[in-house]
């Protein structure tokens, strides 16, 4: 065939050539490792956001709807526990830490605010610093701060939001407050919805905490996104630090056992270290930022390269048994395994690539890096190593190098090699009758994982609220840091779900001088839906429309004003639009109202006050409704509506690269087994045991209750990607065996050369990736239980329900050649060696 002569250039290249080809692959990983340093790390969601509409129009927000200054200003939580925060004792201990604060020249505190300091401003009215307050607050007796408890619940909003749910006015008793810090930072800390890796607030939240505590124990801890964000970036840190050390212990355990030769190990080890030079030299050169999703991207390199790394080494040894010389032995290897590997390189290729069909910029590098590391992975293992073999071979011909075992995984006779034919001996007994079995369940598995929910939040990169005990007790710098962000989210929504409301935020751009731009946020607000809070019908909202209403109780030429341009008499002016503008903006509340409408007229927005109980889906579909309400362009927007955004794309993602890897593989193996086999249905062939695989593996997450989250999302698309390659080997080699033997002796054969190789494979990648399952980066872990069940899986369907399918295969589609010819001599001898075995 004409592909035919292009392998055979390649096997002279690696057998002929053997030492120019190591030299060459030598100096282009140097080449690469010159990229790494180039590197650079993204962690955090707000990678995942970028690019989304509600995304750009909180953007928009955030900039046209903050004050132009060339400062930013960031936020510091205090959060208070115990018996009654609203006491005496432990409004002082608030008071006195705000005070720490803002005496702390380095923390560039501007304001700070808290229930104690609105207690106190009710026992002392003139009581506006945090010093007159402390003085208010000792000056009072135990039964008046009681009443002025009372009072600031009565008479002040904003102290029953920063207060804990169990308030108890009565005996002005909460069990847990919250104090605010506002700092000064560089600009643009907030223009996005979601949490960097890094955060200028991180220093100086680290400084505060450092300030509070120094005093000693007050019951307050100190949180904000700085907090946050370092523990981002932890997370990412001792997942590594735990995983890879046990990946590693993993792999070389498995590997001494699938290899049995340290030599030849090492050189497996060298090709594995190699591909991950090339690939991370790459992102350096190309300027791909190393994210928690890519974190991903080594696992599936090592587990591609684990199976290719024995395959080879494997089939090398089978003819070496034989008694064939090195360099014949590794041009019938090549030979065959070029091809195998070609096919797999090309359906995980199609794999991964799906995922750039994806709209968030996470999931498309991803994709990206990891389909241009199983290339390299490609040449590597299928170039390099059996040319670095055959020198290595030819060394231990001129020089005592220690040598073990080189016999193959599962020759024949061997126990592996009977227990390895279970899936041969289903198919010879009733391949029919066991594939509608596999029928019945693939189509359960995938009935049932409809039910598989979709998650993107915080909480999916950051570690749980307790770390496990065996964690605890490993020694540093194996144990993990310390995390307290988890419980602190966690206290925080079960104290405070009912008293701090949620919101969502409606961005609209039009003419606001039109007379109909004020009556349209007025009326948007008339009917509202269920997850928006109402007030007397209408939905809780602030507004341009709010400020004027305000102002207008307040001042009464402006009242007087609104008057005379309110045509139907609703308090909301319909006329004379850009007057009342310029009046509130010449007022004491053109920084309140520049929080709502530009200085051009052309934008606003309204915030709406969502049920704290209301799901993102339920918020975010609502949201949308009411923007649609708007004449104008108008955009649904706000964390919520932007984290739920990101959940949607997740779920599409997931199926949109799930069918277009599933389609585009299949598509490959049936165009690549007629060009090189004649045999394109046996393509098809090759797909069934990959779709039983995925539809097990959905189950499976739906069983264990793992969301297709911003990594899992990938989990199908990568599946049938390693799931192609355990199939591919043992199909191709089955197409080879099938040409010189009749369709029982070439199963049993296909089982027992390349299954001992495909368990050697499985059991590597499996321990080896499976160990991601003690990262503290939840998605990590859950990533790393799903990549090695699928491995499992794929092993499994290759060796039990391909071998039926092939025979059913043959009997609908290979007519052509006949079968049940009795073999040759020697091929009877294999078959009644194999029945032997049996017996």
């Amino acid at each position: 065939m004409e592909h035919q002569r292009y392998i055979d250039w390649i096997d002279d290249r690696i057998v002929d050539d053997s030492r120019r080809v190591v030299i060459t692959f030598l100096v282009v990983t140097l080449l690469f490792g010159a990229g790494l340093g180039g590197v650079s790390t993204n962690a955090g969601t707000s990678q995942f956001t970028t690019g989304l509409p509600a995304e750009e129009a909180l953007q928009q927000v955030n900039t046209k709807f903050s004050p132009s200054f060339e400062t930013d200003t960031g936020n510091t939580q205090l959060i208070q526990e115990g018996n009654n925060v609203l006491s005496k004792e432990s409004m002082l201990r608030m008071l006195r830490s705000q005070k720490r604060l803002n005496d702390h020249a380095n923390l560039r505190v501007t304001s700070t605010s808290s229930a104690a300091g609105l207690v106190a401003e009710q026992l002392d009215p003139e009581a506006t610093t945090t010093e007159a307050q402390i003085r208010a607050v000792e000056r009072a007796t135990d039964s008046e701060i009681d009443a002025a408890v009372r009072d600031a619940a009565t008479e002040t909003p904003q102290f029953n939001s920063l207060v804990s749910n169990d308030f108890n006015r009565g005996s002005a008793s909460a069990s847990a407050t919250i104090g605010l810090v506002t700092h000064e930072v560089p600009a643009g800390i907030s223009s996005g919805s979601g949490q960097g890796g890094s955060s200028p607030l991180t220093g100086i939240q680290k400084q505060a905490d450092f300030t509070v505590s120094s005093t000693g124990p007050n019951g307050i801890t100190v949180f904000g996104s700085g907090i946050l964000a370092d523990e981002f970036s932890n997370v990412v840190a001792d997942s590594l630090i735990l995983t890879v050390p046990a990946a590693v212990l993993f792999i070389l355990l498995f590997l001494t056992i699938a290899y049995r030769d340290l030599a030849d190990m090492a050189l497996g080890l060298l090709s594995l270290f190699m591909t991950i030079i090339w690939t991370f030299g790459f992102m350096g050169f190309a300027g791909i930022p190393f994210s928690q999703m890519l974190i991903a991207v080594p696992p599936l390199l090592l587990a591609v390269g684990i199976d290719f790394g024995i395959h080879a080494i494997n089939r090398y040894r089978e003819e070496r048994e034989n008694g064939t010389g090195i360099e014949t032995s590794m041009k019938i290897t090549t030979d065959q395994l070029i091809v195998a590997f070609f096919i797999v390189t090309g359906t995980t290729v199609i794999g991964f690539l799906a995922n750039l069909t994806s709209s968030l910029p996470p999931i498309q590098d991803f994709g990206y890096v990891a389909a241009v590391g199983i290339l390299f992975t490609f040449a590597i293992f299928g170039v390099f190593l059996p040319a670095a073999k055959v020198e290595l071979d030819r060394l231990r011909e001129r020089y005592p190098i220690p040598t073990f075992s080189q016999s193959p995984l599962g020759s024949e006779g061997s126990a592996l090699g009977g227990v390895l034919r279970g899936g041969v001996v289903i198919s010879q007994r009733a391949p029919v009758v066991f594939l509608l079995l596999v029928l019945v369940v693939t189509g359960g598995a995938s009935a049932y994982a409809t039910g598989v929910s979709t998650s993107f939040s915080q909480e999916d990169f950051l570690p749980p609220e307790d770390n496990p005990d065996y964690l605890e007790q490993l020694p540093e710098p194996f144990a993990p840091s310390e995390y307290t962000v988890t419980g602190i989210t966690n206290f925080l929504e079960e104290k405070f779900s009912s008293t701090q409301s949620s919101q969502a935020t409606i961005y609209v751009e039009g003419p606001m001088r039109k007379d109909s731009a004020l009556e349209q946020i007025h009326q948007a607000g008339s009917d509202p839906p269920d997850s928006f809070v109402r007030e007397d019908g209408r939905a809780s909202s602030t507004s341009i429309v709010t400020v004027i209403q305000d102002h207008a109780e307040r001042d009464e030429e402006f009242r007087r004003l609104v008057e005379r341009n309110d045509a139907n008499d609703n308090g909301v002016p319909d006329q004379n639009l850009e007057k009342i503008y310029d009046y509130l903006l010449d007022s004491p509340v053109r920084g309140q109202a520049l929080n709502y409408i530009t200085e051009d007229y052309r934008s606003t927005r309204v915030v709406y006050t969502v049920e704290s109980d209301a799901s993102n889906s339920e918020v975010t579909e609502d949201a949308r409704t009411v923007a649609e309400d708007f004449r104008f362009d108008a955009t649904a927007t706000g964390s919520i509506v932007v984290f739920q955004a990101v959940s949607d794309v997740i779920f599409e993602s997931a199926i949109q690269s799930l069918a277009i890897a599933l389609v585009g593989a299949s598509l490959f193996l049936v165009l690549i087994y007629y060009l090189l086999e004649g045999r394109a249905t046996l393509g098809i062939a090759n797909v069934a045991p990959v779709i039983v695989t995925v539809a097990l593996l959905a189950g499976t997450m739906r069983y264990l209750e793992i969301p297709l989250n911003a990594l899992t999302a990938t989990m199908l698309a990568i599946t049938i990607g390693l799931g192609v390659d355990y199939s591919v080997h043992v199909t191709h080699r089955f197409a080879d065996e099938i040409e010189e033997y009749d369709m029982t002796t070439a199963l049993d054969r296909t089982v027992r050369g390349t299954g001992g190789a495909l368990l050697g494979s499985m059991l590597t990648t499996v321990f080896g990736i499976g160990v991601l399952a003690l990262a503290v980066f939840p998605a990590i872990g859950q990533f790393g239980i799903l990549t090695a069940m699928s491995v499992a899986y794929a092993f499994l369907t290759s060796l039990l329900v391909l071998p039926s399918v092939l025979v059913v295969w043959d009997r609908l589609f290979n007519r052509d050649r006949p079968l049940g010819v009795l073999p040759d001599d020697d091929t009877a001898a294999v078959t009644d060696q194999a029945a032997g075995t049996d017996d």
